[in-house]
């Protein structure tokens, strides 16, 4: 019989990524809740799981799995569904401990010593110092968040103060929900003190970002893949994800993936995927860890189909469903592949995207192509919701190549192939201030 896998936030563009992994025929899978409902302007956890609580019971047939892959708020939603429906997932604790970032600091502090100093700062001191020890550049960033929602990239005292005021604002609308579901456990001293009126202040990393997958069964943690994460040249807004890794050599590879490894028995995640994102200082030879998910990267599905021949949500289903994940490499189609962004640096009105001739014609004569437009004709690029604070997506481009000439020769034929008009505004918002840090998107659009 076909097992029903309830997927929080399942989306079409994942759907059809699901349908292909192995096993799929013996998969029906259902959406619980969409995108849209994790998104909405006031994040509240207890309302959005009675919601899919309805749905679940409403649901004439055997529930055999719930799982997710975005960020808060479904990690935390799928470990609270599963436990009441006695279902395989993360145990909850361990998914605080990664979401909470002073605490999964803490941990990191503890088992391994690639991390960035850092400390809190009090959102209602009107004259604020960093903590003893820190020196400029910082970014600060709220206690819970998701993308790069709420990270400030700080260069000074008059910059501190500034940003902090931004930060009030993204705390109110998502610390306040995650601390309603922190009062089921018991906390350590050092984080009971953490009130919901802090925020993570830790030194700025410089580097290349790479993000290590993988995933923990049975007490042990094992990496999958890395995944190169580029920039554009002018600014820390993502140009690509790209995998696999090709800008540092095997045995620094090997060094990141022993301590993700170590950090995540630390942490004590089992039956999870997880991605760990870290930065590689070329010139220093240093590595820092800069943030652990409790979950894979949807954003990665596509190139792990095309370069190893299944997406890394086979991972996630195998450990819903009891199984023991098989990790499997190159043996897709291509040799290489990324997830490309366009972007526009400037607010803007849309005053023209590709038409959908013009994405099915794209899509049909480049080989490996997938393309994915994030706006809408009319709309206010600063409108959108979880964007990073110094650009905005316009599109995203999948492309799978047989090596990376290849693969920057189709992303430039793609460009051509898909115009977009972007009508400057007499009223431009000011974009925060660019930094070398940037989270990964995994909310939204990404």
């Amino acid at each position: 019989m076909s097992k029903n896998i309830f997927v929080v936030g399942l989306d079409e563009e994942n759907l059809s990524v699901l349908r292909r992994v192995p096993g799929a025929e013996d998969y029906r899978f259902h959406q619980l809740l969409t995108v849209e409902d994790l998104q909405e302007d006031t994040v509240s956890v207890p309302a959005l799981i009675a919601r899919a609580e309805r749905q679940l019971d409403e649901f004439d047939g055997e529930i055999d799995a719930i799982v997710g892959y975005w960020d808060f708020p479904s990690t935390l939603m799928v470990p609270i569904l599963c436990e009441r429906h006695g279902l395989r997932s993360a145990p909850m604790e361990a998914v605080v401990k990664c979401e909470h970032k002073y605490w999964s600091r803490l941990i990191q502090r503890s088992a391994i010593d690639e991390h960035p100093a850092f400390g809190l700062l009090d959102l209602e001191d009107d004259d604020p110092v960093l903590p003893s020890g820190m020196s400029y550049p910082v970014w600060i960033k709220p206690i819970e968040s998701y993308s790069s929602e709420g990270a400030h990239y700080i260069d000074g005292e008059e910059r501190l103060r500034e940003a902090l005021e931004s930060e009030r604002e993204t705390v109110d609308r998502l610390s306040g929900p995650f601390r309603a579901l922190l009062d089921r456990f018991d906390f350590p001293e050092e984080i009971v003190s953490v009130t919901d009126r802090m925020c993570l202040v830790e030194e700025a990393a410089t580097g290349y970002q790479m993000t290590v997958e993988g995933f923990c069964k049975d007490g042990e943690a094992v990496t999958y893949g890395v995944v190169d994460s580029i920039t554009y040249e002018q600014a820390p807004s993502f140009l690509r994800y790209q995998y696999p890794a090709t800008r540092i050599d095997q045995a620094t590879q090997d060094h990141m993936c022993d301590v993700a490894r170590r950090v995540m028995v630390a942490v004590g995640l089992d039956n999870s995927t997880f991605n760990i994102e870290f930065f590689w200082d070329p010139d220093t030879e240093t590595l820092a860890l800069l943030e652990i998910n409790a979950r894979h990267s949807q954003s990665h599905a596509l190139m792990f189909e095309h370069v190893d021949g299944v997406a890394n949500h086979a991972y996630m289903l195998d450990l819903a469903l009891g199984r023991r994940p098989t990790p499997r490499t190159g043996n897709g189609r291509y040799g290489v592949a990324a997830k490309w962004f366009v972007r526009s640096f400037t607010d803007g009105v849309v005053a023209r995207t590709p038409t959908d001739a013009e994405i099915a014609a794209c899509e049909r004569e480049i080989d490996g192509v997938r393309v994915h437009v994030t706006v809408d004709e009319g709309e206010r690029l600063s409108a959108g919701f979880g964007e990073d604070s110094y650009s905005y997506v316009l599109a995203e481009i999948f492309i799978g190549a047989a090596d990376e000439r290849d693969l920057t020769n189709k992303y430039s034929r793609c460009l051509d192939a898909l115009p977009f008009e972007i009508d400057e505004v007499s009223d431009p918002e000011t974009l925060d201030t660019m930094g070398p840090e940037h989270d990964t998107d995994e909310q939204g659009h990404a």
